[in-house]
């Protein structure tokens, strides 16, 4: 007994020593540079070279922290349009920005903030929370994304639906810019900050940047993007964005998300989930949070790289810093993957990436010791992952050819206009391999449906293999028109003799009947919402978000020519397709205001991600698009006037 006594106060004594020990180095890794913390660094700028550090709704910059701009700004939105034109001019470099202010008062986590069901509730029948943080809370304040709430509230009648706006639009910017600031000298002596912009964006829930969907919700936000030098506006988020996405490409261009950049200061996360994933070539896990090939990633930062040029035209940015050489290694990856299984001789050719998992997922690896199921070399690119990053059956993703073809044109209209030779190769590779991926389109992947007609299968492999479905996760054979595939500023490819040129739009049109039918195995139906889902979640499980590029695509079928059953389709029709998918958007947030990545077509209460931005900024760009389109046809009000209730 007595010795147990002398055990448990020899314990004790432990205890209390352990715990002053681990208290110790508690605080001292809070501080930069201290043993246990991750220190990048010993460098401290100066006030005016600070960098605007954000980790989710911790320490922002409020609006009145704003500094004035280094140069006149464009004008602001007038009371006549939903969205302002852009003054399309070069702008001089971003001037450093200045560090913000503490907040005023503690600030909780997003979906801490979200439970707990933030009054005043809406005044419809489904009493939508106020879920957006302060304004103190917020990890980035943008004037004019206010002045546009304010614009839509005076369009949309239904509480409920505004608020549901009002929560989701601004989402990214509320509470998912982590951190933005400058990079330092990579070259040379390494604690010098440069004026090189990064801006690094996390999903949500999930704590990394992935390049396809922080694109996207960014993207979104492309209304009110306008030529500005101020650090602390859109146009600097959507540099900085553009940036961190070509340091990372160089890095791991066949990599699809990644951790906090050094200059952050803010610890990786650890990937416990994908401990057992084995691409090769490898990944450095403090740069990479994980690393899948998906065409679609190297799609997405040309489309947000063509879109900032195109409402800026700011061409001087794609001067400097490292967009040519990430465009480069774009390029060549993806080249890279052209080649097919076999050699012309019969050989399996070494393949530029290939990937295994330990897993009970058939989603999670590839077949036949990580190279997946063989494909035949027919010009378009291999890619092992899907957007929604599920394996691919058959690797030849059409989707995603479609917009890598789409932007490497677009992109190299930006490459041109750079000067050397290096550019003008470059410039040539791209337009090479985006005419190439076109010809295996057409050859491929174009079938006959019994029901249908001609339609694009979503998956090929070159040997005749098809697999015909659609997944809720762009880009999709659904959100085609979203970047225009059908017209091009370039050559198109010939048909063959005896056969007449493919008409993409009544193709479309075609798929877009079969993806939106049962024929599609991933069309989920039933009484709370019926969109499109995908293996990713599984069956049952319809996605919001594809209820919503279901609505975004429907203005684009009054372009098409007459095709099977749109022959005869009106604005009304498009309305009225419009207002059902807002409708079940409205009815499956099991009242929490914002849009879920799933939800269980018989069961509100059943879905999945709490804080999903990619589609909360979606619904607010439909209603944007919506209101936009009213004001063309000179309705006031508009139909977003109208009541769902």
């Amino acid at each position: 007994m007595g010795r147990m006594q002398q055990r448990r106060s020899r314990v004790a004594i432990a205890t209390v020593v352990l715990t002053f020990f681990l208290y110790g180095y508690w605080t001292q890794s809070s501080v930069p540079g201290a043993p246990g913390s991750v220190t990048w660094q010993s460098y401290q700028p100066s006030e005016a070279q600070a960098t605007l550090e954000s980790p989710a709704i911790s320490s922002p910059a409020t609006a009145s922290d704003i500094p004035p701009a280094a140069t006149p700004q464009t004008s602001t939105p007038s009371d006549e349009a939903i969205t302002t034109p852009v003054k399309q001019e070069p702008i001089p470099a971003a001037s450093p920005p200045r560090p913000g202010k503490k907040p005023k008062k503690d600030c909780i986590g997003y979906e801490a903030l979200q439970r707990s069901k933030p009054e005043p509730l809406s005044e419809g029948s489904r009493k939508f929370p106020n879920s957006r943080p302060e304004p103190e809370c917020r990890t980035f304040n943008l004037p004019e994304m206010e002045r546009l709430i304010e614009k839509m509230k005076g369009l949309i009648k239904d509480p409920d639906l505004f608020r549901l706006f009002e929560n989701t639009y601004p989402n990214t910017l509320d509470t998912m810019i982590k951190w933005r600031g400058f990079a330092n000298a990579i070259e040379g002596v390494e604690d010098v900050i440069t004026d090189e912009e990064l801006t690094y964006v996390i999903t949500g829930d999930i704590d990394a940047m992935w390049l396809r969907d922080s694109a996207s919700q960014i993207l979104v936000y492309l209304p009110i993007l306008e030529a500005n030098s101020d650090p602390n506006s859109l146009a600097s988020i959507w540099r900085g964005l553009i940036n961190i996405h070509a340091r990372y490409i160089q890095i791991s261009p066949y990599c699809h998300s990644f951790q906090p950049p050094p200059e952050s200061g803010i610890s990786p996360t650890k990937n416990g989930a994908y401990a057992q994933n084995h691409p090769k070539p490898g990944y450095d896990p403090s740069l990479v949070f994980d690393c899948k090939w998906e065409l679609d990633s190297l799609a997405s930062f040309l489309q947000i790289s063509t879109a900032y040029y195109e409402r800026t035209k700011d061409l001087e940015f794609f001067k400097k810093y490292s967009w040519l050489p990430a465009v480069k290694a774009a390029v060549n990856a993806a080249g890279a993957m052209r080649l097919g299984t076999y050699s012309k001789e019969g050989k399996v050719e070494a393949s530029a990436w290939t990937f295994t998992g330990w897993t009970n997922r058939g989603t999670e690896t590839l077949s036949n010791d990580g190279l997946g199921n063989p494909t035949k070399e027919n010009g378009m690119v291999r890619t092992a992952f899907r957007p929604s990053d599920d394996a691919c059956i058959y690797q030849l993703l059409v989707p995603a050819n479609m917009m890598w073809a789409k932007y490497l044109e677009e992109a190299s209209l930006i490459m041109e206009k750079l000067d050397g030779d290096e550019a003008k190769n470059i410039t040539a590779d791209m337009r090479d391999q985006a005419f190439g991926i076109r010809e295996g389109i057409d050859k491929d992947a174009i079938v006959h449906h019994r029901d249908f007609g001609d339609i694009f299968a979503y998956e090929i492999d070159g040997y005749g293999g098809t697999n015909l479905m659609d997944d809720a996760n762009v880009p999709s054979l659904l959100a085609m028109p979203l970047w225009n595939y059908s017209q091009s500023a370039f050559k198109l490819p010939q048909p063959a003799p005896g056969e007449k040129a493919k008409n993409y739009d009544e193709i479309y049109a075609n798929t877009r009947r079969f993806v939106l039918s049962d024929s599609n195995p991933y069309f989920m139906k039933g009484p709370v919402i019926s969109a499109i889902g995908g293996p990713h979640i599984g069956p049952g499980k319809a996605w919001p978000m594809a209820a919503i590029i279901r609505a975004m695509t429907a203005f684009s079928t009054l372009d098409s020519p007459a095709a099977g059953s749109l022959d005869k389709i009106t604005m009304k029709d498009i309305e009225e397709e419009v207002k059902q998918q807002i409708r079940m958007v409205l009815d499956s947030t099991a009242g929490t205001g914002v849009m879920h990545e799933s939800v269980d077509s018989f069961n509100e209460n059943s879905w999945t991600r709490a804080w999903f931005g990619w589609a909360n900024g979606l619904l607010g760009e439909l209603l944007v698009k919506v209101a936009e389109e009213d004001e063309k046809a000179g309705r006031n009000p508009g139909w977003l006037a109208e009541s769902f209730q």
